[in-house]
């Protein structure tokens, strides 16, 4: 029992039925205005009334805004359980305005057709309860109960008319799935963006902190505090851009973006922490297009920072050039300390071959010898 009385008391139920009534008072109008109420028949009157409707509401859906203005109204007054289901984009093709069409027509016509047999279960329970009394008048509960089921039943089918006709378009869902993924794609550079940087600037801040505690000099000391503040500073720098980013201004977040010319910036800090950096990148300034200088900047750092982190205080060797239209590059270090050597890589790592295949590339880290090795290879022409 509770399932049957439980859809007759849900306020989507009457949301439902307003919409409906709002679909009948559209038939109503124009059925008063033309051909009338008077010196006709109803069933003749109701195909006049349809002849005259489906060609204006044709007409209406031309106008794009029309799909919207549906849509709106349908997701408050349907109460759909994903909002989403239902579109609110106007008309972008002449697909969407015949569906909006067939939208109209059928909203007309099921309110039409529910406002009439309300207009007939009203009559027939008034007609039971009416003089004389008797065991009809038991049939009006009956009549009332089945009007209100039809409403239900009418809300039901109307809400999927909606979801079928007024929702996304193919090319509207496709356009939001590639939104979604581009999200995605720039939620994920931003992680890589942070990790590579902040990362960077951490393992330089605590090497050099450690090695200022443990010397005993006071000029190495001020040294490794100035590296430690430079490091800061530019971690700063760089978490200002990712806000920036976060603000929806990437434009000006990306031509702010270092560059592989600024890759000298890294080896010092590498040197002030103590290692020792032997780096040779025979690229010239302009010859790689902007995004992958940026790129190339970010690998090499998180090489760097690998290196610093797993194998404190060894060698670093860093090779660039450019050959057979790629860019190729190589972090070397001795695998010393066990960390260098270890499977499958960290989240730098993982970054690191992120960035390698987005922009058509490959990546290669793993031992080699007695070396930890990552090679990075990038092609000049994008993609391929």
């Amino acid at each position: 029992m509770p399932a049957v009385i439980a859809p007759l008391l849900l306020p989507a139920t009457y949301a439902r039925w307003l919409h409906l009534l709002i679909g009948m008072l559209f038939a109503g109008v124009v059925l008063l205005v033309y051909p009338g109420t008077e010196g006709i028949s109803t069933g003749r009157m109701l195909l006049t009334c349809c002849a005259v409707d489906v060609p204006l509401l044709c007409l209406i859906a031309l106008v794009p805004a029309v799909r919207r203005a549906e849509g709106v109204q349908a997701r408050l007054l349907l109460v759909p359980r994903r909002e989403e289901a239902i579109g609110i984009a106007p008309s972008a093709s002449w697909a969407d305005r015949g569906r909006t069409a067939c939208w109209l027509v059928a909203r007309v016509a099921l309110g039409t057709a529910v406002g009439v047999l309300m207009i007939v279960a009203v009559s027939a329970a008034d007609a039971a309860v009416g003089p004389p009394f008797g065991p009809r008048a038991l049939l009006a509960p009956v009549v009332l109960f089945a009007l209100l089921w039809l409403v239900v039943l009418a809300g039901r089918l109307q809400l999927l008319l909606a979801t079928r006709l007024l929702g996304p378009s193919a090319a509207e869902r496709l356009a939001a799935a590639e939104l979604r993924a581009e999200r995605l794609l720039e939620r994920n550079r931003l992680a890589r963006e942070l990790h590579d940087s902040i990362g960077h600037a951490l393992t330089v801040t605590v090497l050099q902190a450690g090695a200022a505690r443990e010397v005993a000099d006071p000029a190495f000391r001020d040294r490794a505090l100035e590296a430690i503040e430079t490091t800061g500073r530019r971690a700063l720098d760089d978490l200002e851009r990712m806000l920036v980013l976060l603000r929806e201004a990437p434009e000006t977040a990306a031509t702010e973006r270092p560059g592989l010319d600024r890759a000298e910036e890294l080896f010092a800090a590498a040197r002030a922490a103590g290692s020792r950096v032997d780096a040779e990148l025979d690229v010239r300034t302009g010859e790689l297009p902007g995004v992958l200088s940026r790129e190339a900047y970010r690998i090499v750092q998180e090489g760097v920072t690998n290196a610093l982190r797993h194998a404190p205080g060894a060698p670093i060797r860093i090779r660039g050039a450019v050959a057979d239209g790629a860019l190729v590059l190589e972090c070397r270090t001795p695998r010393t300390g066990g960390g260098g050597g270890r499977k499958g890589g960290g989240k730098g790592l993982r970054g690191v071959r992120e960035r390698a295949v987005l922009l058509g590339g490959a990546c290669e880290a793993g031992p080699d010898g007695t070396d930890w090795l990552l090679r990075v290879r990038l092609p000049l022409r994008l993609g391929r």
